[in-house]
């Protein structure tokens, strides 16, 4: 299951560090907006098109119409030019300029009155062409009238007016045909992003669900049921599938995890029966071969002896950790930190006569624990500072109170620990070959292993730092018992 938690950690960080893009949501909402702003351009395109050229057409269908009727007005007025209508009146009322010519472009008679903003006495409306003409800034419209007698010259209306409202009116036309693309397109933008959040509302569940099991490394959790069988129900229904199968996987290898500390553990505490007395039968025959034995005899009689006593070390350790990993703790007394450190530091320092070792220590430091295992664990730091050390360096043990906790300081005057070691010291069959290790196979690998777990059983934390001469410094940290008084920490 750990292996599993690493890799989901792994992927996860992955993710973490990749460029983060758009939201899922924003992604829909951008796609409805940009597809309904392609449409309404396009009909917005067509729709302006088609009725820009609608009001230009309606424009000249009007002045192909007053410049006919006009020509109907004068063909029925008769000959003379004074009977026409009153021109001045017409252009005044269409805010247009007309004129009446002859077939070579001669000004027969015209308005007096200029058009808004147009100067018509100033303005050459060109010779009488059919149909609609575009004359500066005048669209002019020209109808012939009929004289009905042979000989008298065709005459002409020409009837001009400028496209400044049409082009005003389409300008507008344009204007709101472009809110009204700009107001789509931000409704439908809003639409989006609301139906894309309520669609994914249920993935949002079944995310914060999953990192909540990524962060507890519980696959015991459940997915929240769907309200719905669609693909986010099916999503939702396999995830929980996915994690029931899971949680049963680990509850068989937790089980079968428990038995094998189990196992372990027992087979450790049945062998140490028959070691300890292979071990008093040894040392009896040693006893007695030095009496009176042969010298082959004795060496063959101490290596057995050497022997048995690391496979004793071996096995005591091998039940501590077995003991602490199937969750057996011994029996918690209060005890005295100092004295447990002054006893480890008797037992060792016989050992390593090349090492002086010196106790900084006050009155008692009481704890709640196994005195037998916070021996093993400051015996264990010893040992690691002796083996790991060259000959001659000093060992310091310091003992105390601070901030509240226990304290246990050992450090060394050494070559210290490698950075590339730090992560992995505290790992079972770890060993590393120092300047001053006797051999490569000078220790099991469990002595630091031990003291984390030592430490972590007593609701403790073991921590390596550097020591001021350089070394390598480790500190315990254990709690401390609360009915006792807390010495501050002195030297003796």
């Amino acid at each position: 299951m750990a292996s599993l938690a690493e890799r989901v950690s792994r992927v996860a960080k992955q993710a973490m560090s990749r460029p983060r893009g758009w939201p899922i949501t924003w992604r829909l909402a951008a796609v409805s907006a940009t597809l309904t702003l392609v449409i309404l351009v396009a009909f917005a395109l067509m729709v302006g098109r088609f009725s820009a050229d609608r009001l230009t057409g309606d424009f000249h269908d009007d002045l192909r119409a007053a410049a006919g009727q006009l020509a109907l007005e004068i063909q029925l007025s008769g000959r003379g030019l004074g009977e026409t209508p009153n021109l001045d009146e017409v252009a005044m009322a269409d805010r247009a300029v007309v004129r009446i010519v002859s077939e070579d472009g001669q000004v027969l008679e015209q308005t007096h009155q200029s058009a808004p903003g147009e100067d018509a006495g100033s303005e050459n409306l060109g010779s009488p062409q059919p149909g609609v003409n575009k004359v500066g800034p005048f669209d002019v419209a020209t109808a012939p009238v009929s004289t009905g007698n042979i000989g008298i010259p065709a005459i002409y209306v020409q009837y001009a007016r400028s496209q400044e409202d049409v082009r005003a009116t389409i300008d507008r036309l344009w204007l709101f045909l472009g809110a009204g693309v700009l107001t789509g397109t931000l409704l439908a933008a809003a639409a989006g992003l609301l139906v894309a959040r309520r669609a994914m509302r249920p993935i949002a569940s079944l995310t914060a669900t999953a990192r909540e099991i990524a962060s507890t490394r519980d696959p015991s959790r459940r997915v929240p049921p769907p309200r719905a069988e669609d693909e986010v129900g099916e999503l939702a229904v396999t995830l929980d599938q996915m994690l029931r199968g899971l949680d049963a996987a680990r509850a068989e290898r937790e089980h079968a995890m428990q038995a094998q500390r189990d196992f372990v553990a027992d087979a450790s505490h049945e062998l140490r029966t028959p070691l300890t007395s292979t071990l008093a039968n040894l040392e009896l025959l040693q006893v007695s071969l030095d009496q009176s034995g042969s010298e082959e005899d004795r060496e063959a009689t101490a290596s057995a002896l050497r022997s048995s006593r690391r496979m004793s070390r071996l096995v005591s350790d091998l039940l501590l950790l077995a003991r602490a990993d199937a969750g057996r703790e011994g029996a918690r007394i209060e005890c005295d930190l100092a004295a447990i450190a002054a006893a480890a530091r008797a037992e060792v320092e016989p050992l390593a006569a090349e090492h002086e070792i010196a106790l900084d220590a006050g009155g008692p430091v009481s704890v709640i624990g196994n005195p037998d295992e916070l021996h093993r664990m400051v015996v264990n730091l010893l040992d690691n500072a002796t083996i790991h050390t060259p000959a001659g360096t000093e060992v310091h043990v310091r003992v105390g109170a601070d901030d509240g906790e226990a304290l246990l300081e050992v450090s060394d005057d050494g070559p210290g620990i490698p950075a590339e070691l730090r992560e992995q010291i505290f790992g079972r069959f770890v060993r590393g070959v120092g300047p001053a290790d006797q051999s490569p196979g000078s220790g099991t690998g469990l002595g630091l292993a031990i003291v984390r777990s030592v430490a972590v059983a007593h609701g403790g934390s073991v921590e390596i730092l550097d020591s001021t001469g350089g070394g390598a410094r480790f500190e315990v940290r254990l709690p401390l018992n609360d009915t006792a008084p807390v010495p501050e920490p002195v030297r003796v």
